[in-house]
């Protein structure tokens, strides 16, 4: 990442790195600022969207279309499955959707082919209990914010 500010960055990239599961950009943030870190929700901006542009991170949207981010692995791009009830990801084989892209792209003879796939489902945690007809309570509180996700990050 480059920048004004590297060590805001590297601040960034280090509690990303620490999460095991998507955040959004305020999430990063006020973890950040939990962590005693000086830093401004428009730098975490910036510095996702470098990630992004330089392949850093993986993407998905929220169920309001917000942006998640997750650091990607060294071994490159992948597909995920979410939770729609507390937002724990699992990364899923996708090479049939990537071999679709590619003869999409050879078939169509266009170039530099993008594409999103989102799958998101429910959690067995978070999935209602068959024999008491009620939701199970799941691990993450939506409305406690990054505090109660608790699989999402490390802090």
């Amino acid at each position: 990442m480059s920048g004004r500010t590297p060590r805001q960055q590297r601040a960034v990239l280090q509690m990303l790195a620490g999460c095991q599961d998507f955040v959004s950009a305020q999430e990063l943030h006020t973890l950040l600022l939990a962590g005693d870190h000086a830093i401004g929700l428009t730098t975490v901006y910036r510095a996702l969207r470098e990630l992004e542009t330089g392949g850093g991170v993986d993407v998905v949207r929220d169920k309001a279309g917000g942006r998640l981010y997750r650091l990607r692995p060294a071994d490159g791009h992948r597909h995920y499955l979410v939770c729609r009830g507390c937002g724990r990801s699992r990364p899923v084989n996708s090479e049939v959707v990537e071999q679709w892209a590619g003869r999409i792209a050879a078939d169509t003879g266009f170039d530099a082919v993008e594409h999103t796939v989102e799958l998101t489902g429910v959690c067995a945690d978070c999935r209602p209990a068959e024999d008491e007809g009620e939701e199970t309570p799941c691990h993450w509180d939506p409305a406690l914010g990054p505090q109660g996700r608790v699989r999402s990050c490390a802090s």
